[in-house]
């Protein structure tokens, strides 16, 4: 199962009854995370959990190798980048220092309808005043379920355990390694970590899975 998600890229596997036909459940990378984080404390975990990121390879995503936008951007230019590079989320950096200042995801997305001061300007507005008019929304609106994508950050000097912890914690995908001064220094997602627990012996499945989970187009394997 985490063969699966590591090597296809996928967020959630099935788990299906083959004898009654349905599926049973769904496990997905969210779900191994806070399995993980609950087994802190055991010998195995924390043999492995100690260890730093980079110990471990990590981050496997470099600084140029990001999707970025700035603050001064259309916001639906960055909505449109995030499809066409086909990922969840992307930092917004401030151009005059070259920090990250946020994040912005394509959940995020629903605001320019839920907020009636965004889809007033949604053709205009950049990414700055949306990430700001969203925030005020939220504040007036208490009990408005969506939630604006938190930019959540580590050092490169984490352990493997308090990154599982933070991810779990936050209930986010992505986490930001930045360093001392804030500025980035790569990116790691749930797969990345996942994919540090499992090995694929070359030729593992076979051609098992050979027309049935056809490989994205980016894959790195």
């Amino acid at each position: 199962m985490l063969l699966l998600l590591s090597k296809y890229k996928m967020k959630s596997v099935p788990v299906v009854d083959l004898g009654a036909g349905r599926i049973d459940n769904i496990i997905t990378q969210s779900a191994v995370i806070h399995m993980l984080a609950e087994c802190a404390g055991l010998q195995w975990f924390e043999s492995w959990g100690t260890k730093s990121l980079s110990e471990v390879g990590l981050p496997l995503v470099t600084p140029n190798q990001i999707i970025k936008v700035y603050e001064d951007e259309p916001v639906l230019q960055a909505f449109k980048l995030m499809r066409k590079k086909r990922v969840g989320g992307v930092p917004v950096m401030d151009r005059e220092q070259g920090k990250a200042v946020g994040n912005i995801s394509l959940r995020d997305v629903q605001f320019l309808l839920t907020a009636p001061e965004i889809y007033h300007d949604y053709r205009s507005i950049t990414v700055k005043d949306f990430v700001t008019s969203v925030r005020s929304y939220l504040e007036k609106n208490k009990d408005a379920n969506p939630m604006l994508s938190e930019f959540i950050t580590c050092k490169i000097d984490y352990s493997i355990k308090d990154l599982i912890k933070l991810l779990d914690r936050e209930k986010i995908h992505r986490v930001y390694v930045v360093d001392d001064d804030g500025k980035l220094q790569g990116l790691i997602t749930l797969r990345d970590i996942i994919s540090r627990l499992v090995h694929e012996p070359h030729g593992y499945f076979g051609d098992f899975f050979d027309g049935i989970l056809p490989l994205p187009q980016n894959c790195r394997v």
